[in-house]
């Protein structure tokens, strides 16, 4: 390519930079610099932020370990987790829906675990699924460091696809009142109807779903505001120190097969 050509097109680059530089800024902290920081360590950063758990934060003090790892993800490494305005959002409605049994899709590092684990009732359980085991073993050690024991949080390691179908069975959960999706957003119409269809949701049960508008999930959207047995509402927020990057949570009332 002549510089003149070059030179003709780099307008168009600094316009573009500059409009998506926030986009630009978490593909350079979530892409470049954690592949370069897991090469060099030989850990992953959900590991790496364990080890800043161990070091900073209260065992036994949840609330201490959340702001913990919120810190790690703001001045350290950015950790991709729900993130405090998020977690609000969670905490205000398990503490108001009351829910006896919540089902996660979706523990990552266990920071949501924790946020619906410290809103529990009196006798509340949670399960919780993650797919890779490698992050689900850090998931483990920061929920049993927050002093939550495997009667309140049960974490079942393993795609949701092929859970699901044996949480009745093998884990005595007849019903979820709560569900959050927080795993992968292309496969959360398709577990939404694997717990319609092995009768998992009560009438009335809620079901929160992250990550909607960013990366996105249309198709589930499309489907509970069409198929008539759900009555939804999205709550508007950023990404964590990304607040310019729109995201959102959608709240869904299951009103019943129909």
């Amino acid at each position: 390519m002549s510089p003149a050509i070059a030179l003709a097109f780099l307008p168009l680059v600094v316009t573009l930079l500059v409009r998506y530089r926030h986009y630009f800024r978490l593909l350079v902290r979530t892409v470049l610099l954690r592949s370069l920081r897991d090469c060099l360590s030989g850990l992953r950063t959900e590991e790496r932020a364990f080890s800043y758990v161990l070091t900073h934060a209260l065992p036994g003090d949840p609330s201490h370990i959340l702001t913990t790892l919120d810190h790690w993800s703001s001045h350290c490494e950015y950790l991709s987790h729900m993130g405090p305005v998020k977690g609000q959002i969670l905490m205000r409605l398990v503490e108001e829906k009351t829910p006896a049994c919540v089902l996660e899709l979706g523990t990552y590092c266990g920071y949501s675990t924790l946020l619906i684990a410290r809103a529990l009732p009196p006798g509340g359980r949670l399960l919780t699924v993650e797919r890779d085991p490698r992050t689900a073993a850090v998931a483990e050690k920061l929920i049993r460091l927050a002093g939550f024991d495997e009667h309140t949080v049960e974490l079942i390691v393993g795609s949701s696809e092929e859970v699901i179908p044996r949480l009745r069975t093998q884990h005595q959960l007849s019903r979820a009142d709560l569900v959050l999706l927080a795993h992968r957003p292309r496969c959360y119409l398709r577990d939404l109807q694997m717990l319609e269809a092995h009768a998992l949701l009560p009438a009335g049960a809620t079901v929160l779903a992250d990550h909607v508008l960013f990366p996105g999930a249309p198709r589930f959207l499309q489907y509970t505001k069409s198929c008539g047995r759900y009555r939804c509402r999205l709550h508007h927020t950023g990404l964590p120190d990304f607040p310019t990057i729109k995201d959102g949570i959608a709240q869904l009332t299951y009103a019943g097969p129909g």
